[in-house]
């Protein structure tokens, strides 16, 4: 179920604790009378690009400091960052999150921004326990370069319940407890690796058979 603006409003009062915390804290008499099943986020001040003159291509699967294929920009207030037609950068909410653990969430882009060629990364899962900054996805698809500037609503999310058991997990993503945008890793799961495994080994067996 995703909560109305009164279930959000009464979940951000501080009486709870296990309560869910976003700083700066939304304006919750606001929220009430706003009716959007959302709250709103702002844009921070660091942004992550790619390195391209480095990387003739962007490894997967591979451990590689995150320095050297990302440069990291520092953007203060009442600046801003220009992002270029068909570029791609990581940015970062200025809002810290604290997800309970029956409460999980997704990102979603404003319209207003999606009409202007700017693309949010959509339907982003925030799962339960996370804590931090949340990392957006930021692509401009126009033809025309947008101008973005920290402090500037961003995007919105949305929360909905999860049944939770006993002893509910915590989660251990990767980018929780961050500030900065984070590029993260992507490796083979068990699956790929069987994969792989398995066409090496065919490989190797048709190599000794006779022709």
């Amino acid at each position: 179920m995703i909560l109305s603006s009164d279930g959000l409003a009464n979940r951000l009062k501080p009486n709870g604790s296990d309560r869910l915390v976003i700083v700066p804290s939304p304006d919750i008499a606001r929220l009430r009378q706003s009716g959007s099943a959302s709250v709103d986020l702002h844009l921070g001040t660091w942004f992550t690009s790619l390195r391209q003159a480095r990387m003739t291509c962007l490894p997967v699967g591979e451990k590689h400091p995150e320095s050297r294929v990302t440069r990291t920009h520092y953007v203060r207030f009442g600046s801003t960052y220009i992002l270029h037609p068909q570029s791609f950068v990581l940015a970062v909410t200025l809002e810290w999150v604290r997800l309970p653990l029956d409460l999980s969430a997704y990102v979603i882009g404003k319209s207003s921004w999606g009409r202007r060629g700017l693309i949010i990364a959509t339907a982003t899962g925030v799962h339960p326990g996370f804590v931090g900054c949340l990392t957006l996805e930021l692509s401009n698809v126009g033809e025309l370069p947008i101008k973005i500037e920290p402090g500037m609503q961003i995007c919105q999310l949305f929360f909905h319940t999860v049944q939770v058991g006993a002893d509910p997990p915590v989660s251990h993503s990767q980018f929780a407890c961050t500030r900065k945008p984070v590029l993260g890793s992507v490796e083979r799961d068990s699956l790929a690796q069987q994969l792989a495994n398995a066409h090496e080994y065919h490989v190797q067996h048709r190599q000794g058979e006779p022709e």
